[in-house]
């Protein structure tokens, strides 16, 4: 049986990311054929600074990104944990700490090579949006590889280096040549389309059907 592929550009600061992953599991329970899935780098905001000492006013920041008014920022946040809560997740915009991601984005690129990069990303989501853990800090990270398995000594060791910075690159410049402008992003690179946004399961299902017809349809 044919295995299906799928590359998903996202950022660990995106809590839309972690609600379409949910969707994207749900999906692949219900999927009766083997799922490759790969996580590609996307930074929302690459020159966000290393470190926040304290969480911030999330709705606050919302409204000054989008120009929006306070309450109107406020609501967003409000579907957003609604619509994590339905899928068994606890967003908890008090607690966040605005961070770079790149580092982390560095070690999700070398567990590609390993079965555990699924855990690592999960690991990361719940460290920053449920948690409010400090996910630029080296220590944390290292902590996080270790907990799903991975060598944490390796880990440091890649934090310490440029390891892994070309890789990160690459998944941001093939997301600008696709066409890819915001995360999540679910490619099914072998049937050449892609969907966006949280998607429910039932949407993504339908999605990697589509693929596998794709996939199966002669060519010429």
């Amino acid at each position: 049986m044919s295995t299906l592929e799928i590359e998903i550009w996202s950022d660990i600061a995106c809590p839309w990311c972690w609600v379409g992953k949910r969707g994207l599991e749900q999906a692949i329970e219900l999927f009766d054929a083997p799922v490759r899935v790969k996580w590609n780098a996307f930074e929302l905001n690459p020159q966000a600074p290393l470190g926040l000492a304290e969480p911030v006013d999330y709705a606050q920041r919302l409204a000054d990104k989008y120009g929006t008014g306070l309450q109107s920022a406020k609501e967003m946040i409000e579907r957003m944990v609604n619509t994590g809560r339905e899928r068994g997740l606890d967003l908890r915009f008090d607690r966040i700490r605005p961070t770079n991601t790149f580092d982390a984005h560095r070690l999700l690129s070398w567990a590609k090579s390993g079965d555990l990069q699924m855990d690592l990303k999960e690991a990361l989501f719940n460290a920053y949006l449920h948690e409010g853990q400090l996910i630029s800090d080296p220590e944390i990270l290292v902590g996080l590889a270790e907990q799903v398995g991975l060598d944490g000594p390796a880990a440091r060791d890649i934090l310490q280096s440029d390891r892994f910075t070309t890789e990160v690159r690459k998944d941001e410049q093939l997301a600008q040549q696709i066409g890819v402008t915001g995360v999540p992003c679910f490619v099914f690179p072998r049937a050449k389309f892609g969907v966006s946004g949280a998607q429910p399961a039932e949407a993504l299902l339908e999605a990697m059907e589509k693929a596998r017809q794709q996939q199966k349809a002669p060519v010429g």
